[in-house]
Formats: C-alpha cells, structure tokens, sequence
C-alpha cells in the first residue's frame, strides 16, 4: 500500500468535505450572501502601492508540520493588527481539518478590514469558489500541485466571472510550466519542498525570470527577516505571504509591525544610498 504524503491526504479530505457542504449550503443559498454584490478588494493593486509594504500576513492557527501554532488567537485583533501595521493584504486559512481555521474566521476578518483577503483553502470544485465569494474573499488560492492544467484554467476563468482575483501557487518549474497560459493575477512560488519541506530561497529566485511579465510574482514561506525581502526585490518580487513568522508569536500583529518597521528601514536606507 503506497503512503500518501500530507498533501495527499488534505484533498482526499477535502472532496468529502465539499460533498458535505453541497448538501448542507447550497449554491443559492451562497449567491444570497451580500458578497455576492460587493465589489472586490484588488490583491494585486494593494501589493504594487508604493505605500505598503507588500505583505500579505497570513493568519493560521496550526499546520500539519508544526502542529499547533497559535490556536486562541483573536482573528479580530491581529487582522486589524496585521492591516495597521502596514500590510498589504490578509490571508486567512479556512481549512479547520488540518489548520484549524473556519469560515468563520474569515467572515470576521472582512467586518473589520476593508483590504485584500485571499481564502487560504485547498481548491479542487467551483463550489469552494462560489464559498470564498459568499464569505467575503476576495482572492482564492490554486495549487498547481493538486490541479491538473486544464483544471487551473477552468477554476481561474470561473472565479473571474464572479470578480475574484486568483493566487496559483507552484513549487517548481514543471508546476510553473504547466499554469502560464491559466491567466492568474499573482503567482507565488512556495519556497518549501513538499517531499522534504526543507525551505530555500533559491527557487523563488530560479522561477522569477520565467514568469509571465504581467503577473505579481509572490515569495511564500521562509521569508524570515526584511533583508529577504530586498533580495527577493532584486528578482522582481512585490509580494511577501508570511504567516507563521508573525504567528508564533503571542501578539502576531506587533511582530508583524516591528518586520514592517525594520523592512522600511531596509529600503528607506537603500533609496538614500
């Protein structure tokens, strides 16, 4: 019997999930959300502001190789937190199974917040983006791992026939190869290896040429310290998603502010210099 790996596991998971939901809220139900008739918040607009930082700070309660990361966190206050100390977007996982994360905690994420906010969730049925819309997302995320290609561009042309922008995420340049024709509106380049979940930089750098030039190219995971970001800069990276950088930490949002504040520093020094 052949072992499934984490990734595996979470679709398996995540097509029953999505059968149940189907039976519980169905499609009408969802297009009766006043989502539905509210304009989206540009993901790809707020990274490229000169006035922010290009952030997007994720908010993530636990994770299936760190396990709990921090379970009691107030979605409320360190979304608002994240916004004030200048980040550009949230992102906030929905998946309760594996992150403990909810619905709901986005939902209370868009009341308080009037910014970009990608639903972090494992995407395989146009139901989940018909859900991201009825919750107040403006950008859903696609794995380039777990879709097939034709699957990438028919979840991305639906997702943009309701408004909503789109984040593919690869991992390599076989996974980048396969989604340039999907017409995403940022692309990040997850810098963990799913096999080894070692982290590297080097493959957000290697990927960055080949992108498409109209595409936000976003860096994810392993983005420690400010002075990863200018590298990344240098390779035409505009977008930072950081989560568990800020998470560990009791107050997330004073330790995104205090990167925030030491990353400015970083790029007010090198325009003076």
């Amino acid at each position: 019997m052949i072992k499934m790996n984490i990734l595996d596991q979470i679709i398996v998971h995540k097509k029953k999930e999505v059968e149940e939901n189907k039976s519980m809220f169905p499609v009408k139900r969802l297009e009766q959300s006043v989502y539905f008739d509210t304009p989206v918040v540009s993901m790809r607009k707020y990274i490229l502001r000169a006035d922010k930082s290009g952030i997007i700070a994720e908010f993530k309660r636990r994770s299936p190789s760190k396990g709990d990361i921090n379970v009691h966190a107030s979605i409320e206050r360190v979304s608002i937190g994240y916004m004030q100390a200048g980040a550009s977007a949230l992102s906030v996982l929905t998946d309760k199974q594996f992150f403990g994360g909810s619905n709901e905690d986005l939902q209370i994420a868009r009341k308080f917040n009037y910014c970009p906010i990608l639903r972090k969730d494992f995407v395989i049925d146009e139901y989940q983006i018909l859900e991201a819309k009825s919750i107040g997302a403006d950008v859903i995320l696609l794995i380039a791992a777990v879709l097939e290609k034709e699957e990438v561009k028919k979840l991305t042309g639906f997702a943009h026939s309701l408004g909503l922008e789109v984040l593919v995420e690869v991992h390599n340049r076989e996974e980048l190869e396969k989604i340039m024709d999907a017409r995403a509106d940022l692309i990040g380049v997850n810098n963990r290896n799913l096999k080894t979940f070692e982290v590297s930089i080097e493959i957000s750098k290697e990927l960055a040429p080949l992108m498409p030039d109209n595409v936000v190219r976003v860096s994810e995971s392993g983005l420690s310290n400010p002075e990863t970001l200018m590298e990344l800069k240098k390779h035409g990276y505009d977008g930072f998603l950081m989560g568990q950088r800020f998470m560990e930490y009791g107050r997330p949002e004073e330790a995104c502010l205090k990167f925030i504040e030491k990353y400015n520093r970083l790029k007010s020094e090198k325009v003076v210099g």
